[in-house]
C-alpha cells in the first residue's frame, strides 16, 4: 500500500514537472518571437508582411486621361481628301497647323510642292501640313499630287471652294498657319525657305 502511494506521489510530480517545463518553453519563445502564440503584436513591431506590397500614400497611379483639346472655331470644318477619305479639321486642335491652298495647274504651286512634300513627313505630329485642292477637276489634283509626291499629306479636295471662301482665299499659292490657340499667325505667300523656317519655329515653340 505504501509503494502504490509512493508511486503515485511519484507520477504526480513528473506530470506537474513536464507541465512546468511546457510554460517555461513556451515563455521562451514568446521571448524570442516579441509574440506571444496566438496573441497580439507586441507594441511598437512591425506587423507581419502579407507578401502584397502595399501602396505609398500619394504614389503615382497615372490618373485620369488629358481632357482633350478645347477645338477652337477656326479648326470646326470637314471635308474629303482627293484619296477619299473623311477628314475633320477639330483633330488637329490643340496644334500649330498650316494649310496649304493650291490649284493643279499653278506653276508658283508647283514649286512649293517639293518643299511642301519634303517636311510635311517630318513635322507630321508636331505641325500638320494640309493641302486644300481648288480650282481645278478632281483628276488633275490628284495627278499632282503623284506628280509631286504628295501622298503623305492630307489633300482635301475643295472643288467647291469652300474652304477657300472660308479662309478668304482669293488666290493661289496661299498658306494659312494657324497657332495652337487657334489664331490666324499667317495668311499669304510663302516661298520655299521661309515655310520650312516658319514650320520649324513653330515645332520648337
Amino acid at each position: 500500500m505504501r509503494i502504490s502511494r509512493a508511486w503515485t506521489a511519484a507520477g504526480q510530480f513528473r506530470r506537474a514537472a513536464t507541465a512546468g517545463a511546457l510554460v517555461v518553453a513556451l515563455f521562451g519563445v514568446a521571448a524570442c518571437t516579441g509574440t506571444a502564440p496566438g496573441g497580439p503584436a507586441a507594441a511598437g513591431s512591425a506587423p507581419a508582411s502579407t507578401g502584397t506590397p502595399s501602396t505609398p500614400t500619394g504614389a503615382a497611379t497615372g490618373g485620369p486621361p488629358a481632357a482633350p483639346a478645347q477645338v477652337p472655331d477656326v479648326l470646326r470644318f470637314t471635308g474629303t481628301t482627293l484619296g477619299g477619305a473623311a477628314f475633320d479639321a477639330a483633330q488637329l486642335a490643340g496644334k500649330p497647323v498650316v494649310l496649304w491652298f493650291w490649284a493643279p495647274w499653278c506653276a508658283t504651286c508647283a514649286s512649293q510642292a517639293w518643299t511642301v512634300a519634303e517636311i510635311a513627313p517630318r513635322y507630321r505630329d508636331t505641325v500638320p501640313i494640309v493641302g486644300v485642292a481648288g480650282l481645278g477637276e478632281r483628276k488633275a489634283m490628284k495627278e499632282f499630287v503623284t506628280e509631286f509626291d504628295l501622298g503623305a499629306t492630307p489633300q482635301i479636295e475643295d472643288t467647291k471652294g469652300a474652304l477657300w471662301k472660308r479662309f478668304k482665299v482669293t488666290e493661289q499659292s496661299i498658306f494659312v498657319i494657324i497657332d495652337r490657340n487657334g489664331t490666324v499667325v499667317h495668311h499669304g505667300f510663302l516661298d520655299g525657305e521661309a515655310l520650312t523656317a516658319k514650320v520649324a519655329a513653330l515645332a520648337g515653340a
